[in-house]
């Protein structure tokens, strides 16, 4: 069932309810990004349904400086890790919906097109550095990328260089998985792990069924000479499960406890010095960083191996799945509210520089400012230096259930109550059935 098939069973429901409420409730308050009551006389408002919890509170500032110098309230609300397809079918369901919502790609847009106001031809979408970044549905551009980023293997370069190693020594997986397992076998000698726990809690999985996940599509798909499929293959399903054994078994605990692990205990591993590796992206730079964080010269993002294809000249995972969606059944001053202040935050000072600087994007519109971001400007580096960069294909992943699918067998795996089939099976077959259904529903 499509996303407009399932929103108005709910709008169905919530009219329902309000009948059983009564009529005699008043209309609630339009709250401006710090929580107050706007009382300005300015016409329409923004509420923007986040997907970046790591963001979150430098979204909330921004806001508040919107609504500060405009006087329009802007409300940001943030959806929990990996709930956002969940939120935002509910959001839309309320008579006061999102006005700026986001979808992951092309799969994601499907799901939503219906609610898309068309962005063509607004000044928005002429700040884009390349219509690459315009996502379109026909000749409509129906959202827009909003942020380029980069993931790989954050690596404590201290750490490593008391191992004995250096992140120049790490070309393959088979150089990787040397060093990771050099510094397992003189673990208590050495005080730390070769890698931070692999969890696999909803706040942290996806950094596997999703991130880890894209480099075998993404071989895959460049061996085939392909950009999607409705059939993955697992061609190198073999591949994924090394680096991911790599991961649990070279890790800071049993793979047994992976399951209740989360981001925040492998990021807290990582800033307490107990491993050297922590696969994560450039929109960690900022946590990572600062008073008590790591300093630029402690720190590198390298490649993910799992060898496959020229590693000598492979770069970091670079791409974009975050892109900006109006909601067409918002009313015109709310459509108009949004558009303006997106455009504010994609050219002036202080929205670039929040961007960039605040929240470590790199933002493909012409006004952006040059990022402070240590893993940005290695990703430039290496693409400089002829490195190629790993193109995020995860935006061709046929559902979140697929996602969850893969996810599950994954912590099975790791702790032991399933086996590797199985993941193969929620790889393969689950994509399949998840392309199946959504050709039904449609």
């Amino acid at each position: 069932m499509n996303a407009k098939k399932i929103i108005s069973l709910l709008i169905v429901c919530a009219m329902a309810a309000a009948l059983l409420v009564g009529c005699g409730s008043s209309a609630p308050a339009t709250n401006d990004a710090s929580g107050e009551t706007a009382s300005t006389g300015a016409t329409g408002k923004v509420y923007y349904l986040n997907f970046k919890p790591e963001q979150d509170q430098q979204w909330q500032d921004l806001a508040a400086a919107y609504t500060a110098e405009t006087g329009v309230p802007v409300t940001v609300v943030t959806a929990a890790s990996g709930e956002y397809e969940t939120t935002l079918m509910s959001e839309m369901a309320k008579s006061d919906a999102p006005t700026l919502f986001q979808v992951n790609g092309p799969v994601g847009l499907a799901n939503w097109k219906d609610y898309c106001y068309d962005l063509s031809g607004t000044e928005l979408v002429s700040e884009l550095t390349s219509d690459a970044y315009a996502l379109k549905d026909g000749e409509a551009t129906l959202g827009v990328g909003y942020v380029i980023e980069s993931y790989g293997l954050i690596a404590n370069k201290d750490l490593l260089e008391q191992a004995g190693y250096t992140v120049e020594d790490i070309n393959s997986f088979e150089s990787l998985k040397a060093i990771a397992e050099d510094i397992t076998a003189r673990q208590d000698e050495l005080g730390f792990a070769a890698f931070t726990s692999a969890g696999m809690d909803g706040s942290s999985d996806w950094r596997y069924k999703t991130h880890l996940a894209n480099l075998p599509i993404y071989f895959e798909y460049q061996a085939d000479g392909i950009t999607s499929t409705d059939a993955i293959k697992g061609t190198y399903l073999d591949n994924y499960k090394n680096i991911f054994d790599l991961y649990i078994n070279n890790s800071t605990c049993d793979p047994t406890q992976l399951a209740g692990k989360t981001g925040d205990d492998s990021r807290n591993e990582f800033l307490a010095g107990e491993a050297v590796f922590y696969q994560n992206g450039s929109w960690e730079y900022v946590n990572l960083t600062g008073e008590n964080g790591f300093t630029d010269d402690q720190l590198a993002m390298i490649p993910i191996y799992i060898g496959v294809g020229d590693e000598a000249n492979q770069g970091l995972c670079t791409g974009c799945e975050n892109y900006w969606c109006i909601n067409n059944a918002a009313p015109e001053e709310d459509i108009q509210a949004t558009l303006d202040f997106l455009t504010w935050c994609v050219t002036s000072e202080e929205g670039t520089a929040a961007l960039a600087n605040e929240m470590g994007f790199v933002i493909p519109f012409k006004g952006a400012a040059e990022s402070t971001n240590l893993f940005v400007k290695q990703d430039s580096e290496m693409t400089a230096a002829g490195k190629v960069p790993v193109a995020w294909t995860f935006t061709t992943m046929p559902s979140e259930n697929w996602k969850n699918g893969v996810g599950s067998a994954l912590t099975a795996y790791a702790a032991g109550t399933g086996d590797w089939d199985g993941v193969v099976t929620a790889f393969v077959d689950g994509w399949a059935a998840e392309v199946a259904l959504s050709a039904n529903a449609g």
